[in-house]
């Protein structure tokens, strides 16, 4: 058996530049991924099977066409048929929140099949599979900060340092559809130039202002983390709704999660750090 983490994905910064002919959008963004996650489970088995368990199952249960089967017949389809497999999804990241949880499921089975197939992790082939599945599974395959450009696949590594961060999700789910819809298609420039927290505390999110439009709870987030003792960068990750602050100590992250749990129990918390 085989245990692959699916760690959450955060845009620091997200620089949209233009609306590309394909349909997708030419980006410029701050890839980082933090402790805890979502984790896939692979087993050999007489049979195929898959099953989702965790606190956010419900809301793929009703899926037939899952991003992890997805990935499974991808890796299949590019290095053979293999042998069955019984995959466990433990889903403890919300569904469409921003953070990158499907993208990261679909990188940890990729991984994980890649180890019981014996396919080397630096096989460029996995990497193509990664691009074809979704814009940010190449940059959750990699799994460590990265500068993403093009739909975010074309990935250059940049270290940052593990600071406590606060993810919230105010229990809405956003359309990442809808979210680039809504953009203004106005190229506000690019990243700048810099070491990671250089690159994070000057740029922006520019999928935040027709996220905010769909979603109005993500103003009250915002607002929250933002009166944290502490803080030293609030931002919403991708296309929403999750937000998320930086802090240099854990005692003020954990701070602000106490704070805002007690004022909006139904929200989603997590207490995590940058690795």
């Amino acid at each position: 058996m085989i245990v692959e983490p699916a760690p959450a994905k955060l845009n620091l910064a997200l620089h949209v530049r233009a609306r590309r002919d394909d349909g997708y959008h030419e980006l410029e963004t701050l890839f980082v991924f933090v402790r805890d996650g979502d984790s896939v489970r692979l087993t050999p088995a007489e049979r195929d099977g898959f099953a989702i368990i965790g606190p956010f199952a419900s809301g793929l249960s009703g899926e037939g066409d899952n991003l992890v089967t997805r990935t499974r017949d991808a890796f299949r389809g590019t290095f053979g048929a293999g042998d069955p497999l019984s995959i466990v999804l433990d889903k403890h990241l919300p569904v469409a929140s921003g953070i990158g949880g499907g993208s990261a499921d679909a990188a940890a089975t990729l991984r994980g099949m890649a180890q019981l197939a014996g396919v080397s992790p630096d096989d460029p082939a996995l990497m193509a599979i990664a691009a074809d599945l979704g814009s940010d599974v190449p940059a959750c395959l990699a799994g460590r900060t990265m500068i993403g450009r093009g739909r975010g696949e074309q990935l250059t590594p940049i270290k940052v340092p593990p600071l406590p961060v606060l993810l919230v999700n105010p229990g809405v789910a956003v359309s990442t559809a809808a979210v680039f819809a809504g953009w203004d298609r106005i190229d506000r420039g690019a990243l700048p130039n810099g070491d990671a927290l250089t690159i994070a505390l000057a740029g922006r999110n520019d999928l935040e202002p027709p996220a905010r439009a769909l979603a109005p709870a993500i103003d009250t987030v915002l607002d929250m983390l933002g009166a944290a003792p502490g803080v030293r960068l609030v931002r919403m990750s991708g296309s929403g709704a999750t937000c998320f602050a930086l802090f240099d100590r854990e005692e003020d992250c954990a701070t602000a999660a106490t704070t805002i749990r007690a004022a909006q129990p139904g929200w989603w918390c997590l207490e995590t750090a940058l690795t």
